[in-house]
Parts: structure tokens; C-alpha cells; sequence
């Protein structure tokens, strides 16, 4: 026989459970309310006045904020990055993901995907402004590309140099022609300068006078220029040294019908020319500047170099969440997969990612929420001239409320970022509630 329930009894430990609930949230509670409730409803107030704060204005800082063209750039760039960095982060980490299953080092692979999220997004933000210097000396970006860029295109040998008699060359394109002709079995001698002693190639000796040679035209190619002063223009003097690796072309009709290349002393010899005038040319090949950089934060690439130092953190912890995801898949569907003839990419595309949709859309979601409020690596990888092409509005808000002290309009921008971020919040809340 059950012992009978006093109703009185029932109800003091319902209200004692009830203060005993309110005691523990209570704290929690006055936290929530002074640091997100109260600045929401005061930010929302706030906006309704002018920018000190002593005038009811309406909505007339909504209005400011939306005809302001560096809030206009801030919407276009928070658009860019909210469509491609969260879908970026979440394909490297599926892939990283799938990888890391697939690798005997998996803990190590992971270790090394997912340590960027342990810097600071200001340490970050200037390791990657370093990175993306515009001297190749400097910037690892630019090292990389220009060691991409002598592959496919080698420098010259004499770049930026120039002809030491105008009168003997003349430009031509960025290289340079003789002006006068040159007979077959003559000679040439073709000094340049502005040339840097650090440019001039170590495999340079010193220049030698050219042997005339009846089979064709023989010349020098040198530094017309000595160290210390000295020396008579246009003349090859004992200690200026020659140049080698020029490519000298002969031409005759406009048509090239021999090419040689310079020796470590600057002779050269084109042979097998039939007797006649020639002009002598040297293409702009040889006067080919090295690459000097991409401007990765110039106006038009600093919001995807910021996005690439984004992805470079975050995808570590896409990786993290969806390796998890994977974890729990069950094995015999994708076993079932193979036995069926399914190779690893059909199984990836038909199995994996469809079992694992609502785990990305639920990382893709999040990563959106904090893609909106992106601040602090606009500011630090972006430089003062061309942060204004790079704005977002979170760093909007920041400038208008404590750069130009607009309370007004930077609250305005403030409840827009807020009414922003509320559609993905209640999307991740309501699959969370889902998946209860």
C-alpha cells in the first residue's frame, strides 16, 4: 500500500526547488542583463538621438547610416565575406576532415590544422600582414610568387639598364636596336650603364675588345663604367668588366637571321651571315625587371587576402567539428556503399556529405554568425590606405562611434549588425531544439 502524499508538503518542495533554481541562475541571470540585455535596449534607445545624445532624432541616424558610402562599402564587403569565407572554411575542414581518417598521422595532421585557432586574431593579423608585404624580401607571399615567376618568366640579366651612347641604340618596345647598320665581318662594342655593381652577374669577367671575324658580326656587350671614376665613355677599359648571358639578335629586313649570346667577358659572335648590313638588337627579354610583388593589400585584393587569413584559422575548427561528425556516421552504410560498387568519391558525394548535411549546415551557420561580426583582422591586417576598401561593419560601428563619436549613427549600425545576426541565431537554435 503507497504511503498517501500531504498536498501541503508537495507544494513547500515545489516552492523550495523553485528558490533553490532562481539562487543558482540568479547570477547568470544579472550577468546576462548588464552585459547583453542592457546594452541591446540602450543601443536600440540610443540610436533614436543625436550624436551627443541631448536630441530625439527618430530615425534619422538609420537614414545617415544608409546614404553613407563607407557604409555602403561596409554592407558590399560584409556580403562578400558572409557568402564566401563560411563556405570556404567548411569545404577545407570537410576536406581536412575526410584527410585526417585517411593519414597514419592523424593526431599530428590535426595538431598542425587546428593551431592557428590558438592565436590570438591579433597575432594573426599581423603574422599575415607581414606575409603579404609587397617586397618579395620581405612579404612570404610575394617570395612565393616571385620564385613562380622566374620559373615561367626569367629576369633579365641588365635589367634597367641603359645604353652609355644614345646615339649608337635606340629604343625599341623595352628593349633596344642599333640605329646604324652593321656590316657582316664588322665589329660592335655595346656599353651600358646603370647598372648596380650588386646586379651585374658574378659569373662577369673582365671585358675583351672584339676579334673581327669574316663569317659574320663579333662585338662586346659591357658595364661602360669605372669604379672609382675614370675611364672615357664608349670605350672598353681595363678594368670594366663584360656582361654575359645577353641575348644579342641580328636582324636584316626586320626578319631576325642569327642570335648569339654573350661569354663571361661580354664577346659575342652571330656567324653565317651573308655579306650585307644588319641591325643589331637587344631584346627586352635581357632588361626584364624581376617581379616585384603582388599588392595583396592593395584596394583590390585586400578583402580576399583577409578572407585567406580567416580561412587559415578557422579551418581548424571546422575540421574539429565535422571530424566528430564523421566519427558517429554509421560504418555499414558506407561498407554497404562499397559492396555495392561505389568507388571513394561516389561514396564521399552520396554518403558522407549527406549524412553529415545537417552538421554543416549547422557549422556553416555558426561560422556565418561570426563572419558578421569580423573586426579586429580588417583593422590589423588592413592598411591605412586601403581599410576604407576593406571595411565591414563591425569595424564601421567602431569607427563611427569612437573615431568620429557619432554615438547616434554608430548605434544605429550597431542594432543592424544585431538584426543581422538574429536570422542565423534562430536557425542554429531551432536545429538544436530539433535534434533534441
Amino acid at each position: 500500500m503507497s504511503e498517501s502524499t500531504d498536498p501541503e508538503a508537495t507544494a513547500a518542495d515545489r516552492r523550495r526547488s523553485f528558490w533553490v533554481a532562481v539562487g543558482f541562475l540568479l547570477p547568470a541571470l544579472v550577468l546576462l542583463g548588464a552585459l547583453v540585455v542592457y546594452p541591446i535596449l540602450y543601443s536600440v534607445v540610443r540610436s533614436l538621438y543625436s550624436e551627443t545624445g541631448d536630441t530625439f532624432v527618430g530615425t534619422q541616424n538609420y537614414r545617415t547610416m544608409f546614404t553613407s558610402e563607407a557604409t555602403r562599402t561596409a554592407i558590399k564587403n560584409t556580403l562578400i565575406w558572409v557568402i564566401l569565407a563560411p563556405s570556404i572554411v567548411t569545404a577545407f575542414g570537410l576536406i581536412f576532415a575526410v584527410l585526417s581518417e585517411r593519414i597514419r598521422w592523424t593526431t599530428a595532421f590535426r595538431v598542425i590544422i587546428f593551431m592557428p585557432m590558438a592565436v590570438s586574431f591579433l597575432s594573426a593579423g599581423v603574422t599575415w600582414r607581414l606575409i603579404y608585404e609587397q617586397d618579395p624580401k620581405l612579404g612570404l607571399a610575394n617570395a612565393a610568387a616571385r620564385g613562380v615567376d622566374a620559373i615561367v618568366h626569367s629576369p633579365g640579366v641588365i635589367e634597367g639598364a641603359r645604353p652609355s651612347d644614345e646615339g649608337q641604340l635606340e629604343t625599341e618596345g623595352e628593349g633596344y636596336i642599333t640605329s646604324q647598320g652593321v656590316a657582316s665581318g664588322d665589329t660592335a662594342e655595346i656599353g651600358l650603364v646603370a647598372i648596380p655593381p650588386d646586379r651585374i652577374p658574378s659569373s662577369a669577367t673582365t671585358a675583351a675588345a672584339p676579334t673581327a671575324d669574316p663569317s659574320g658580326i663579333s662585338g662586346t656587350v659591357w658595364v661602360d663604367f669605372t669604379t672609382g671614376g675614370g675611364g672615357e665613355s664608349g670605350v672598353i677599359d681595363a678594368t670594366e668588366r663584360g656582361l654575359p648571358g645577353v641575348e644579342i639578335e641580328a636582324l636584316q629586313g626586320g626578319a631576325i637571321v642569327g642570335t648569339a649570346t654573350t661569354s663571361p667577358d661580354g664577346r659575342f659572335l652571330i656567324s653565317g651571315l651573308a655579306q650585307g648590313d644588319y641591325q643589331l638588337r637587344l631584346p627586352a627579354a635581357n632588361f626584364r625587371e624581376p617581379f616585384g610583388g603582388f599588392s595583396w593589400l592593395g584596394p583590390t585584393l585586400v578583402t580576399p587576402s583577409i578572407i585567406a587569413a580567416y580561412v587559415w584559422i578557422w579551418a581548424g575548427f571546422a575540421m574539429v567539428v565535422i571530424a566528430a561528425g564523421l566519427a558517429a556516421i554509421p560504418r555499414d552504410a558506407i561498407e554497404a556503399a562499397r559492396v555495392e560498387g561505389a568507388n571513394e568519391w561516389q561514396v564521399f558525394r552520396r554518403v558522407t556529405v549527406p549524412l553529415l548535411a545537417p552538421l554543416l549546415g549547422v557549422v556553416l551557420v555558426t561560422l556565418v554568425i561570426n563572419v558578421l561580426k569580423i573586426f579586429d583582422l580588417v583593422l590589423v591586417i588592413a592598411p591605412g590606405s586601403s581599410q576604407r576598401d576593406a571595411n565591414v561593419i563591425a569595424l564601421q560601428m567602431w569607427k563611427t562611434a569612437f573615431g568620429v563619436r557619432d554615438f547616434g549613427v554608430g548605434s544605429a549600425l550597431g542594432v543592424f549588425l544585431f538584426l543581422l545576426v538574429i536570422p542565423a541565431m534562430a536557425f542554429n537554435i531551432r536545429r538544436f531544439r530539433g535534434e533534441k
